[in-house]
């Protein structure tokens, strides 16, 4: 059964369609269209697998076809560069649609081309990773990577319409989809305990891809990101707490050459940093980011900081974040689970501590 959630912006609000088999109904697309041309960007890996469906969708219209290497390395202004290049070649316009088909990397990418392109032109977000589906794909942020910080270059910028299709978690590596679980598992932290409560029960299932359990997670994560959007779409003040562990897996990211860790993995792993430095500024009670890291750990994600960057360089790398406001650190701290602040009031050698506490947060 399909499940909408809409994503409430004035003029530029748009629909969230969730449900199996989504991306080959055309009915869902074509409201969407600004004209005959369509661009879908797409990458090396997914293109093979939901091209011909997503292609089908579009019957009728006039389509080329771009793709990308697969990877987070390849989130950069050159990727941005060849595909201007392209649509330039194909003579595209401004009544072209981009579709980006692909995670988050393909998303961010379309999104800050669509924002650019000839002033902006309209785009259709069909995210084909559980991560992008029920995060980067929803609120309008775009861009590109810097070799000095994650998305330091980019766009906010709405797409016109969001599909998520369950059905291709199918053909999702184990990896990249316990990564999207990280995201999952942080909507409950920031805003609903309830939510964490039902994760931490449903963690099997979770595994199991069950599809109603995995509906049902969409949907709610789609509905408390749109809500924090609604309230905050251009992240001026409420829309930081959906930040929380990223500026530490951010870090973690850039420093490791977006090699090592996929984003998911770098988050969870900043989830259990951050709950770590809000136990030690005296926030968040022990107990409570203990069963931040249990449930993270029983959904088979990383919780250990990679021991071998020193604090000095976290450090560093960490002022490098565009949450960095007038020189200050901004960090998303949590109070309980439901509920996080965001503060530059940060004690320094807590901070510290977190950050060389490497080996505590391995063990303990």
């Amino acid at each position: 059964m399909m499940q909408r959630v809409d994503v409430h912006l004035d003029e530029r609000s748009y629909p969230i369609h969730i449900g199996s088999g989504s991306l080959s109904q055309a009915h869902l697309f074509k409201p969407h269209l600004s004209g005959n041309q369509v661009a879908v960007i797409s990458n090396d890996t997914v293109a093979p697998l939901y091209l011909d469906d997503l292609l089908t969708a579009l019957g009728g219209a006039d389509v080329d076809v771009f793709t990308l290497p697969d990877g987070e390395q390849y989130k950069t202004l050159d990727s941005y560069a060849a595909i201007m290049d392209f649509l330039l070649a194909k003579r595209h316009n401004r009544s072209t649609t981009l579709v980006a088909l692909g995670g988050g990397v393909v998303g961010d990418i379309t999104g800050f081309v669509a924002a650019t392109f000839q002033r902006g032109v309209g785009f259709i977000q069909v995210p084909t990773t559980l991560l992008a589906q029920v995060d980067s794909a929803v609120g309008g942020k775009t861009g590109v990577n810097h070799p000095s910080g994650k998305n330091m270059i980019g766009a906010f910028y709405q797409p016109r319409c969001v599909i998520a299709d369950s059905a291709v978690f199918a053909t999702l590596p184990e990896r990249e989809y316990r990564a999207g679980l990280a995201e999952v598992l942080k909507y409950g932290v920031i805003a609903d305990p309830e939510f964490f409560d039902w994760i931490e029960q449903a963690g099997e299932k979770l595994l199991d891809k069950d599809p109603d359990t995995l509906v049902w997670a969409v949907r709610r994560s789609c509905e408390i990101k749109a809500g924090v959007v609604e309230d905050d779409e251009r992240e001026t003040g409420l829309r930081a707490i959906l930040n929380f562990g990223h500026t530490f897996g951010h870090a973690i990211e850039t420093l490791t050459n977006y090699r090592t860790y996929l984003h998911g993995e770098a988050v969870a792993i900043g989830m259990v940093m951050a709950a770590d430095l809000s136990v030690r500024v005296g926030s968040l009670q022990l107990k409570d980011a203990q069963r931040i890291k249990r449930v993270l750990q029983s959904l088979d994600l990383p919780v250990c900081p990679p021991t071998e960057l020193s604090d000095d360089v976290m450090h560093r790398a960490m002022g490098m974040d565009k949450k960095v406001v007038d020189g200050k650190l901004r960090l998303v701290l949590a109070e309980t689970i439901g509920r996080v602040i965001v503060t530059e009031e940060i004690d320094a050698s807590a901070l510290r501590a977190t950050l060389n506490a490497g080996d505590v947060l391995c063990d303990g």
